[in-house]
């Protein structure tokens, strides 16, 4: 293999890089993502948006341990080539999962991931997060969004999209396909 300099782009993917990992080693205690290039640090979640993601973890705890999967609140994607690393809400991993390194699992090594929106991740939960998960092969990937009062499951990867997309309105059962094969009460996600 030849020496050559680094291209341009491969000099700023190595610093964004750099600047990623000394941002997570400044708050320890954030969740310090890289999302679409951008270094994205986020306060720990309100206590209305661990309700959400409690309440759902209610509705698939029996299934997710009759299945032996792994139930994860802190776990970075791996995707791929791609440099972002996002940390979903809540993400089920099967129990003969792909690791990269200690604290990424593969996007292609996940069972359902599951993002709840808070104000400042619109976009990024909505439309950034989906196309790079459905590259990496995320089988399924669910935005509840509780502005908008609605969940929406994307389903079978193909390249940059979602095959399948299913929007509700919170409060109308959402089926999960399998290998779930379960039914989450979407108004028990948001109730008082």
């Amino acid at each position: 293999m030849l020496d050559r300099p680094a291209t341009p782009a491969e000099t700023k993917r190595a610093e964004l890089q750099r600047r990623y990992r000394e941002a997570c080693d400044l708050f320890p205690d954030s969740r310090v993502e890289l999302i679409d290039g951008r270094i994205v640090v986020r306060e720990v979640s309100t206590g209305e948006h661990n309700d959400v993601v409690s309440r759902l973890i209610l509705q698939i705890v029996a299934l997710v341990a009759s299945r032996e999967w792994g139930l994860w609140t802190n776990i970075k994607l791996f995707l791929g080539p791609q440099i972002d690393r996002y940390i979903p809400d809540l993400t089920i991993v099967p129990r003969n999962r792909r690791m990269w390194g200690e604290d990424e699992v593969y996007g292609d090594s996940t069972v359902l991931v599951v993002e709840v929106v808070s104000k400042s991740s619109v976009r990024d939960d909505h439309v950034v997060k989906p196309e790079s998960c459905a590259v990496a092969g995320v089988p399924l990937y669910l935005v509840i969004d509780t502005f908008k009062g609605t969940a929406r499951l994307l389903s079978r990867p193909d390249g940059g999209s979602y095959a399948k997309e299913e929007q509700i309105s919170l409060g109308e059962p959402l089926q999960l396909p399998e290998p779930w094969g379960l039914t989450i009460d979407t108004g028990k996600l948001v109730e008082a």
